[in-house]
């Protein structure tokens, strides 16, 4: 199978511990971009905290793409273009306020470019040190929010979080929900995951989903490792998804992308 589209998330994927793209991570995905294969990024991070890192690893120069928001936005990098776009209406971010504020849990959004919430926390600071987004805490979460946004994130302490997430898909199933670090639950507009982006733009390239590969590490990235034709993990994917991919490859801080690079692209006997 000669594999025309690679699909990486990001953090704990892609990118090592410490928000680093390795060297010989990078040295293969230019490799596979050379031979014409799409590298798309594809993560929960908002947009700007992922322009970077598309251009160290030259995507506008080939012309390929991001999916940021956990696929909400599709962005074309070569010339910065909005190809796809879907958010939570302005009532549904109350909505899962007030659910937040039922569960104990916090609850961020991203308004105006700024990371909002109520609440200060240690996993607040993860994603405000993750993105490079600032921080707003505002006093009254339903005034600050006063239109739409793409994305909101439920943060909590793991085990108690994994709960919340089940009576949230029970009580407001018209919204999607997955968990990407074991504190974040991300949550979307119905219908909006990594695998209906990835579709999506797959559709515009003309590309089978026989001929994508998807590599992840957690419960957001399932949708897209599932739907590709060859659906990976990186080791230190979540225990209890294990089973759920075509091939394990090393972790994120083992250069586990380098080797699906390696085995499935460059390899002859994987074309």
């Amino acid at each position: 199978m000669k594999y025309k589209m690679l699909v990486l998330d990001m953090d704990d994927t892609l990118l090592t511990d410490d928000h680093k793209i390795s060297d010989r991570n990078k040295e293969m995905l230019l490799k596979a971009q050379e031979m014409g294969v799409y590298v798309v990024l594809a993560s929960g991070r908002p947009t700007p905290a992922m322009i970077k890192y598309a251009e160290y690893l030259q995507l506008p120069r080939f012309g390929s793409y991001i999916l940021s928001f956990n696929g909400a936005v599709i962005t074309q990098m070569k010339d910065g273009k909005i190809l796809f776009e879907q958010s939570l209406s302005k009532q549904d971010i109350h909505a899962l306020y007030d659910f937040s504020t039922k569960q104990h849990v916090q609850i961020i959004t991203y308004i105006d470019g700024l990371i909002v919430s109520e609440s200060a926390s240690e996993y607040i600071d993860i994603e405000t040190n993750l993105t490079g987004i600032p921080f707003n805490q505002v006093a009254n979460f339903k005034e600050a929010v006063h239109s739409s946004a793409i994305k909101c994130i439920l943060l909590e302490e793991p085990s108690y979080l994994k709960q919340v997430e089940q009576i949230l898909k029970s009580e407001m199933p018209h919204i999607n929900a997955s968990i990407s670090k074991p504190f974040f639950l991300e949550v979307t507009q119905q219908g909006i995951d990594k695998a209906a982006s990835l579709k999506h733009l797959a559709a515009l390239l003309d590309i089978h989903q026989n001929e994508i590969i998807a590599v992840g590490n957690a419960g957001n990235d399932l949708s897209m490792v599932e739907y590709a034709g060859l659906g990976v993990w990186v080791d230190n994917v979540s225990p209890e998804l294990r089973d759920k991919a075509d091939v394990i490859v090393a972790s994120n801080n083992n250069d586990g992308v380098a080797e699906v690079v390696e085995r499935f692209i460059l390899q002859p006997e994987a074309l």
